[in-house]
């Protein structure tokens, strides 16, 4: 990379105009600029996350300090490598850890990272298949695995899953599909009805179907077992609603982060409440999950209808909708476009 042009690259840049007021700019940016990690790598796609929306405007829980990167998704090649870990060219994956957070994220041409967050693309998979799963689909996939390592299987019953228009959600539910569960698709956006019925939903619920649990210790056991995408209040009233020795994968706060909680539904139906990271799981358990998603747990076809390819310079205009609660399915970013 010795020319200028080669040097430079286009990001996405977040800063603040104002106390509390953000902007996002799609800039050029240089090689200099970026942190000194030893992995450069050429991104060739990128997705959007609600975590990403929540950097972009100003949360600092999530990134610390302004002007930044977001983008906690990227896939590309390798253009440098002092490590000696992988060679020019290799086409990497790298999600989550502190990419997009306080380290310069995928929305740009260009990264620098630690070579031990990047794991090879997985044979199966192409680069943008990779990204219209991201971390959502990683995370989806990990949802399920908890489900199955907890004993659940197709004829225990209906598996609801929550927030199912979201990136995780709608995931979760063609993946749950392809395995043959039964799934209650639950939403806000009734109108995605036929959506989510084309990636496998056995039935699309109103989430207020959920509200008159609300002021219950327990509620009638409804659903086998849950992916919950949102958290809050929603989180325990799906709790409330399992049946008998069922458990929920939890893996979201966009409802809020707290919710209230009695002991009855753990110590009288034995409910689980499984918890789901995909940040700061090890890479060799990322890497096993990334191989189930392009081998038996493929759902290339269904991806067609989950994820919309967008480009860098529209980031910024499907972060705010992302930020506003107003996304559906996937948003690939490709910087070809």
């Amino acid at each position: 990379m010795n020319s200028s042009q080669e040097r430079e690259f286009r990001a996405i840049r977040v800063e603040e105009v104002a106390a509390g007021k953000f902007d996002q700019l799609l800039v050029k940016r240089h090689l200099r600029d970026l942190p000194s990690n030893p992995l450069l790598l050429r991104v060739s796609y990128s997705s959007l996350n609600y975590k990403d929306a929540m950097s972009a405007f100003g949360n600092r829980s999530i990134t610390r300090e302004y002007p930044h990167t977001p983008g906690i998704d990227a896939v590309g090649s390798v253009l440098e490598d002092q490590s000696g870990k992988f060679t020019p060219g290799t086409e990497l994956l790298v999600t989550g850890y502190d990419l997009g957070m306080n380290t310069p994220g995928g929305l740009a041409e260009v990264t620098a990272v630690p070579s031990e967050w990047a794991l090879p693309l997985p044979e199966g998979l192409s680069a943008r298949e990779s990204m219209a799963l991201g971390t959502a689909g990683l995370t989806a996939a990990l949802c399920v695995d908890r489900l199955l390592e907890a004993g659940a299987m197709p004829e225990d019953g209906e598996v609801l899953v929550s927030g199912a228009t979201g990136g995780v959600g709608s995931i979760a539910v063609a993946l749950l599909a392809k395995l043959g569960f039964r799934v209650a698709a639950v939403t806000g956006k009734l109108e995605a009805a036929d959506f989510l019925a084309e990636l496998g939903a056995w039935k699309v619920l109103d989430r207020d179907t959920l509200a008159p649990f609300a002021n219950k210790a327990m509620a009638k056991p409804l659903w086998a077992w849950a992916v919950d995408t949102v958290g809050g209040e929603t989180l325990f009233n799906v709790v409330k609603s399992l049946a008998y020795g069922g458990g929920v994968a939890a893996c979201g706060m966009a409802s809020g982060a707290q919710f209230h909680a009695n002991v009855f539904p753990f110590i009288l139906r034995g409910i689980s409440l499984l918890g789901v990271d995909s940040v700061e799981l090890p890479v060799e358990k990322k890497a096993a999950v990334w191989q189930k998603l392009a081998g038996p747990w493929y759902i290339g076809d269904k991806l067609k209808l989950i994820a919309e390819d967008i480009s860098l310079e529209q980031a910024p205009e499907f972060l705010a909708r992302l930020h506003r609660g107003h996304g559906i399915g996937r948003y690939v970013v490709n910087m070809a476009l």
